[in-house]
């Protein structure tokens, strides 16, 4: 079957990624499970015919891909779909994985992010970060929140992503999309050059070493918004990996800068629920007085106390949040253990309700 009929298959199905893996049938990632597309096995001179195909479709030259064995970069197809694109050599042969992206950002109301993660378009400088394990729906969130100040704010927004996702248009807002290693070198270096190209909000893809993490903190520190993404699960250890990936002596410093630029640390995770699809999870930490203070004296561990007691500014940890979805009947028992930070205090709280 050509390329295009599994892109049509796979938008037809719902499905979030597609699987080109010699060996076995291409796949699709439904509601968070594999499933087969058909029966027919993909062999490496296949496998090799359908990546043909995707660099057809996206109008890219192989050169890095043959040359690396790995590239990133997505496509459009006219009234279909954007996708993204992973290509990786596996086993010596081609392989890859496709995401789909749909052309219009989606409603945060449809998608089950609350008010409060929403409210931080309201941000006017400072250090956002979404944070969650690969898969988790950062990129989503995030884009929802850009989407926001693009039509209720009159701001010059600058993104910086590997590769482009979602598309904006512009509305209040003037959004400025670059796709590293197509319009910048790297983060680091265009990180660098927005600082010149009069922001107001920069969305950074994610954060991927001291250099860029410092100069990211330095731009959240000469007035403007920044969002940026980490692989990390929940506030605390959001924080922490940002205080670890600096040399020993430095850190005393970087916390004490972290605490007066950082804004809002949102975490978040997909749960399977109860009508068989995904529900996000997320854990809330806005930056107050204690929160700095905990941050400076290098207590991280007694933030999440914080959390817990601070609901009225709109705080949630993130086993809360996932025994309300329990309480509303939109997950299992089963999952909600699963997914707690501390599956022992869970199991004590659920014998409670």
């Amino acid at each position: 079957m050509p390329l295009i009929d599994y892109l049509k298959d796979a938008v037809g199905r719902s499905a979030a990624d597609i699987f080109i893996i010699a060996g076995g049938p291409v796949s699709y990632k439904v509601d968070g499970m594999i499933v087969k597309a058909d029966d027919k096995k993909v062999l490496p001179p296949q496998s090799k015919t359908l990546i043909d195909e995707v660099y057809e479709l996206a109008n890219r030259s192989m050169e890095k891909y043959l040359a690396c064995g790995d590239d990133d970069f997505s496509f459009s197809v006219p009234n279909l779909s954007r996708f993204r694109v992973n290509a990786y050599r596996q086993r010596g042969s081609m392989a890859a994985v496709i995401r789909v992206v749909a052309f219009d950002i989606p409603d945060y109301k449809n998608l089950g992010i609350p008010e409060e993660v929403m409210k931080v378009s309201d941000v006017k400088n400072g250090l956002v970060l979404v944070s969650g394990t690969a898969g988790s729906g950062k990129s989503t969130t995030q884009a929802c929140i850009i989407d926001r100040i693009n039509h209720t704010r009159s701001a010059h927004i600058i993104t910086l992503e590997d590769p482009i996702e979602y598309l904006y248009r512009n509305d209040k807002a003037l959004v400025s999309q670059r796709e590293i290693s197509i319009d910048t070198e790297n983060y680091l270096s265009a990180l660098r050059a927005c600082l010149r190209q009069d922001p107001d909000v920069i969305l950074l893809g994610e954060m991927r070493d001291f250099e860029t993490i410092r100069t990211a903190m330095t731009a959240a520190e000469t007035g403007h918004m920044l969002i940026a993404t980490l692989h990390t699960q929940g506030a605390v250890n959001t924080i922490d990996r940002i205080v670890d990936t600096f040399p020993a002596n430095q850190q005393a410093q970087v916390r004490v800068q972290l605490s007066m630029v950082l804004d809002t640390v949102i975490s978040q995770a997909l749960i399977p629920n109860t009508k068989g699809g995904l529900s996000p999870a997320f854990e809330i930490m806005h930056m107050t007085s204690a929160v700095r203070s905990l941050i400076r004296d290098s207590k991280t561990y007694q933030i999440n106390n914080v959390i817990q007691t601070s609901s009225a500014q709109g705080m949630i940890l993130m086993d809360t949040y996932i025994l309300n979805m329990l309480k509303n009947g939109e997950i299992t028992e089963q999952n909600a253990l699963m997914y707690a930070a501390n599956p022992e205090q869970m199991k004590n709280k659920i014998s409670l309700i």
